[in-house]
């Protein structure tokens, strides 16, 4: 026993301090890509046409990048000479709407809280079952992240629950395929209203990798109604946990 209570107070605290503290981020993670329109030159499309699902376009205002669609391979960062895109550390990418995510310049408006009826159901507990629509496993891994020591997603009232029936909403992972419309329509019926569903990751975004493959149907609003997007492929779990405190307005922050 005392050795027990020895390696706990040399592994002092482990849960991380946020919101209340800034985080400590890895070098190589990649967050919120910026595109320096001035090194960009207007004809050139070397960006665009490296990008292996599309998120890339211009036009006469210059460079759009679609977050939803996004796999943050940096394909595009390599392929540019001018160096002008680049991946940023900034990991608060979270949306209320898809065409949010849809990056004109280098701003990207964050998700902003639910209403006040809402906030007052789902603000302090909050219950999501969560469905893999067909993904890889790496969304879904970084999901389950939420729930050890470091992020102890409890701790804000967030859980995830074995069934539909005791849940408040969805979190869809995967592009939903073919396989998995049937089953996802099933669980959001099951789901007692008001509810709320989230869509984490490329895939349940817009199909990310598998956009437009005859077997997928390019993401979660294609067949439920979304309230929250949250990019990446897969997101770091502290973009998921902030676009999820957004959402509960647990933010105090005003979304950039």
């Amino acid at each position: 026993m005392l050795k027990v209570l020895r390696t706990r107070l040399q592994q002092r605290h482990r849960t991380l301090a946020y919101p209340a503290q800034k985080p400590t981020l890895p070098d190589r993670l990649r967050g919120r890509p910026i595109v320096d329109q001035q090194k960009c030159p207007p004809d050139c499309r070397l960006c665009a046409n490296a990008c292996p699902t599309d998120a890339i376009t211009r036009d006469q205002t210059g460079v759009k990048l679609d977050l939803g669609r996004c796999l943050f391979c940096t394909e595009c960062e390599q392929a540019c000479p001018q160096g002008a895109i680049r991946y940023t550390q900034e990991y608060q990418l979270g949306t209320r709407t898809r065409d949010d995510l849809v990056m004109k310049g280098n701003t990207l408006r964050l998700a902003q809280a639910l209403d006040d009826k809402a906030r007052r159901l789902f603000g302090r507990s909050l219950k999501l079952r969560q469905v893999s629509a067909g993904g890889c496993n790496a969304c879904e891994a970084d999901v389950n992240v939420l729930n050890t020591v470091v992020f102890d997603l409890g701790r804000f009232g967030i859980q995830f629950v074995a069934s539909p029936r005791h849940a408040d909403g969805l979190l869809i992972t995967g592009p939903v395929t073919k396989n998995m419309r049937l089953a996802l329509t099933k669980t959001y019926d099951a789901v007692p209203a008001p509810k709320i569903v989230i869509a984490v990751g490329a895939c349940a975004i817009s199909g990310g990798p598998f956009i437009d493959h005859p077997e997928v149907y390019n993401g979660a609003d294609s067949t439920v109604p979304v309230d929250l997007y949250v990019p990446g492929c897969p997101p770091h779990p502290l973009t998921i946990l902030d676009a999820l405190l957004r959402l509960l307005g647990r933010r105090e922050e005003q979304c950039r």
